[in-house]
């Protein structure tokens, strides 16, 4: 079985800053704020947080082949 990674780089669509993070493995995270610019990002459609969309690492449930935020 593959390791699950905890963190992820997150990438800011809007200045384009990027900040390691780790992510829950507890709840999906709709909502993330920039660090730099604040602009607050949301999960784009059919992605379950924004580690899916915005992120190097897709959250832990995904990585685990498991449905998000059941």
């Amino acid at each position: 079985m593959n390791k699950i990674l905890l963190e992820s780089v997150i990438t800011c669509p809007e200045c384009g800053f990027d900040k390691k993070e780790v992510m829950p493995t507890d709840a999906c995270q709709y909502y993330y704020e920039c660090t730099s610019c604040h602009t607050v990002i949301k999960a784009l459609t059919g992605d379950c947080c924004v580690y899916c969309s915005f992120g190097t690492v897709k959250c832990p449930p995904i990585q685990e082949n498991r449905a998000c935020c059941d």
